[in-house]
């Protein structure tokens, strides 16, 4: 959806060593060659050959929960209605669009044409485009399952929706808190629990039982759900 800024991010990132981009990313001299090997070799048209479905790319914890291997053809056809992935990079993706391998986090300080920072360089385009999806699945409810880094890229006023942002916390030394890998295991563990039970109202998530994890009405409030479990 946003291959002309992504291009035009990229035309800067070509610019730089990769000891610039190790620098920039604070990142190993050997992650920063390989990127800077990506960077150089990026180029339009993606094709099958050199790109790959965006929910196939990532390997990150979120999609290791998400596993989105293992889904039916039905399943990413729900996922493309109905699943947006925030990058640094390509800004807004669906499940099966393509996009080559990058490293380029959205928190990260670049200079750009809009400004300083990526947040600026995205402006309110991410979520405008979310609004628009959400209207043409005729829904006022966004289910946030980013982390809080990518999801300050979605300016809430522009967005104009109802924001459920559910939070996932484990019992440990005598109370409950987000421990980070299960917390991100847990974000695409829901995603793909909304997937395969085809939800389209967020009352649905509440009835989310993998892993273990139950819906504690007790926590939270409004916009933040909160799901518990003891190991």
């Amino acid at each position: 959806m946003f291959l002309k800024p992504a291009a035009s991010l990229v035309a800067g990132l070509k610019k730089m060593s990769p000891d610039d981009l190790s620098e920039l990313m604070g990142i190993s001299e050997k992650l920063g060659l390989l990127n800077f090997g990506r960077y150089q070799e990026w180029s339009l048209p993606f094709r099958v050959a050199n790109a790959r479905p965006a929910v196939l790319a990532f390997k990150g914890d979120v999609y290791q929960g998400l596993d989105a291997y293992n889904f039916s053809e039905e399943d990413f056809e729900f996922a493309q209605d109905h699943l947006r992935i925030l990058s640094g990079l390509y800004g807004l993706l669906r499940p099966l669009d393509l996009m080559r391998a990058y490293r380029l986090e959205m928190g990260t300080k670049l200079a750009n044409k809009k400004g300083t920072t990526l947040y600026e360089f995205w402006g309110t385009a991410i979520a405008e485009e979310l609004h628009k999806q959400l209207g043409r699945l005729e829904s006022d409810t966004l289910v946030n399952l980013a982390s809080n880094e990518y999801f300050k890229s979605v300016d809430v006023d522009a967005l104009d929706a109802n924001i459920v942002t559910p939070v996932f916390k484990d019992w440990k030394a005598g109370k409950y808190k987000i421990i980070s890998f299960f917390a991100k295991k847990a974000r695409g563990r829901m995603a793909a629990y909304i997937i395969e039970n085809r939800l389209t109202k967020p009352e649905g998530i509440k009835a989310f039982d993998w892993d273990g994890y139950q819906y504690d009405e007790g926590l939270g409030d409004e916009t933040q759900w909160v799901f518990t479990r003891r190991l």
